[in-house]
């Protein structure tokens, strides 16, 4: 395959594991919708709700875009793939998905990583939490996680697309850096390393993410107002952070150490969770436990709801 611009992947994964594709279909699309609407939902409420605009909620809804980019990453492929016969991709589109899908896991773990940060200050430095969280730090850090999330992809891609192939089955419902690295020709040591060191520095991340959660619930239980505080705005988190981590460490153990040849429908769903279930989750869990933005979504559309009302009532 000397001319990669004209490789069509297979994706395996879906060809071999999933029969009544329009069945699958007719349930998969709802969920994409309502993936989008409910982190556009919140989105919109802390960006209009001036009180909302809280560093923690900044970030919550920097998560919200980011999970919007992951679950647009996949779904429109797999909808279009479960009203075809063959599951293929070209090879752009695979490189593509690889850039878009990466930058979203990197991103989900670095926003994770910055807002149990700003709840480590908030509980444990709660004096000094204005003048250590200030508004241009935000920016920064806001800006610290796009760019690193981005730089560390287009690695992986520029590593991936160098490489020569000499097979097109994916084993994976859609596209990954490891899926396509075990089609190459050549010895792949370099990816392996980057992919390596990369599955360290992040999981090296979630540790020092429950460190400090160790620190805050330490703190939490000191006083009823902090136990509250780490109710509404900590425990969703750790929620998030869990899911979101088990899900990635099996499906990046399961594809570099886990046997082939079995178990790949149970391997495909555990691959699909962390791509599902996050940005379904995250605006469910902050957007109901929250009593701010709960709130304002209530008022929100009790406003628009009135107005319609004296419209027809006073045209």
């Amino acid at each position: 395959m000397e001319n990669s611009t004209k490789i069509l992947f297979v994706l395996q994964g879906l060809n071999e594991t999933m029969s009544s594709k329009q069945t699958y279909f007719f349930l998969t699309l709802p969920v994409y919708l309502f993936t989008v609407l409910a982190n556009l939902i919140l989105i919109t409420t802390i960006v209009l709700e001036k009180t909302l605009h809280e560093p923690m909620l900044i970030f919550l809804c920097n998560l919200c875009v980011n999970g919007i980019c992951g679950a647009s990453t996949f779904y429109p492929k797999i909808l279009v793939d479960l009203l075809s016969e063959l599951s293929v991709t070209p090879y752009e589109a695979c490189l593509t998905q690889i850039f878009v899908l990466y930058s979203y896991i990197f991103c989900e773990f670095t926003t994770l990583s910055v807002m149990a940060y700003d709840r480590y200050i908030a509980i444990c430095k709660p004096l000094n939490y204005h003048s250590i969280i200030t508004p241009r730090k935000v920016i920064k850090l806001l800006i610290f996680t796009w760019i690193l999330s981005i730089s560390e992809s287009v690695v992986v891609v520029g590593l991936v697309a160098r490489l020569p192939l000499c097979g097109f089955k994916v084993e994976k419902i859609y596209c990954t850096a490891w899926a396509v690295v075990k089609l190459s020709c050549v010895d792949t040591i370099i990816n392996n390393v980057y992919g390596s060191i990369l599955t360290f520095f992040h999981i090296s991340q979630a540790v020092l993410i429950l460190i400090s959660y160790v620190n805050i619930i330490k703190v939490s239980v000191r006083s009823p107002e902090d136990r509250s505080k780490f109710m509404q705005t900590c425990l969703p988190h750790l929620i998030a952070l869990t899911s979101f981590l088990i899900a990635f460490v099996f499906d990046v153990m399961y594809a570099r150490y886990g046997p082939t040849n079995r178990l790949h429908a149970f391997r495909n769903g555990m691959s699909l969770e962390y791509l599902i279930v996050p940005p379904l989750l995250n605006p469910l869990i902050y957007g109901l436990r929250l009593n701010q933005v709960r709130r304002r979504i209530f008022r929100i559309f009790s406003q628009k709801t009135h107005a319609k009302d004296r419209f027809f009532v006073n045209p």
